[in-house]
């Protein structure tokens, strides 16, 4: 990867998505940001980002079926799920995707950008605190 990361983002509730937008326009290039799980797969299809960052509660497909849909489908985009979900079978079936991050939203400001750090370098994250 040459230059900044190119990440999409997907959130439900825009004042989220616009809250992480803001927040990773810093460090990286957001090529994107939708509001469903549809919406991410047509998205990253056409955008080619090198990071999803999903929320896991959206309408129409969950972020850990869009993102499967999309792995499926040849994608080599690393994935971060931020949520407010914190159950266990949340977690098994988002690192099951591979190496991803899970980062609660009560933890973005202390875990979003480490847990980008450590997926975009192959490694997984899940929030210390769930």
């Amino acid at each position: 990867m040459t230059g900044r990361p190119r990440v999409l983002v997907a959130d439900d509730h825009q004042i989220m998505l616009d809250t992480l937008v803001r927040f990773l326009s810093h460090d990286f290039d957001v090529v994107g940001a939708v509001s469903d799980g549809w919406s991410v797969v047509a998205e990253a299809a056409k955008l080619t980002p090198d990071l999803l960052v999903l929320d896991i509660a959206m309408p129409g497909l969950n972020g850990i079926a869009a993102a499967s849909l999309l792995k499926e489908g040849g994608s080599t985009a690393k994935v971060v799920f931020v949520t407010n979900l914190r159950d266990d079978e949340f977690v098994q079936k988002s690192m099951a995707l591979g190496d991803v991050g899970f980062v609660v939203k009560d933890r973005l400001v202390a875990d979003l950008l480490p847990a980008i750090r450590r997926v975009l370098g192959g490694e997984p994250f899940v929030s210390p605190s769930r």
